[in-house]
């Protein structure tokens, strides 16, 4: 590259505006006003009910074909499927979960209930964001 070429990348991108606003915004929710933690909750719940909305189809397509294509194929004859086998597996690996995730997390019922409690505003407007998220 020619000295004459050189530049500078505060050439080619023009002057943002400050970004401090975006970290106060973001700072501490629970201590700004209640229109602000409304809106920061809204805003959050509707983009994970658009993300829950769009995996959860994609998810339930999922499944539901591969159970139609193993139901054709059971009884068409290719596959033989032992389902109390797969029942008493799966009772199996629930109550490990369970177990296990009460091992790790064992007040996490507390917490989020504490959570909300502490951030009615913030905990309603991502509910009521996440619906709309969900809806559309």
């Amino acid at each position: 590259m020619a000295e004459s070429e050189e530049f500078e990348i505060q050439d080619i991108i023009p002057h943002l505006p400050d970004e401090r606003w975006v970290n106060n915004m973001f700072r501490d929710v629970s201590k700004m006003s209640v229109a602000k933690q409304t809106l920061v909750g809204g805003v959050t719940g509707w983009c994970a009910g658009m993300l829950f909305a769009k995996v959860g189809k994609i998810a339930a397509a999922t499944v539901g074909s591969s159970l139609l294509l193993l139901q054709v194929a059971q009884h068409q004859g290719y596959v033989t499927v032992n389902w109390t086998k797969i029942e008493k597996s799966m009772y199996k690996a629930r109550k490990t979960i369970e177990r296990d995730t009460r091992k790790a997390y064992p007040n996490f019922a507390a917490n989020v209930s504490s959570f909300f409690e502490q951030n009615v505003f913030l905990a309603s407007g991502f509910a009521g964001g996440f619906l709309l998220g969900i809806s559309t």
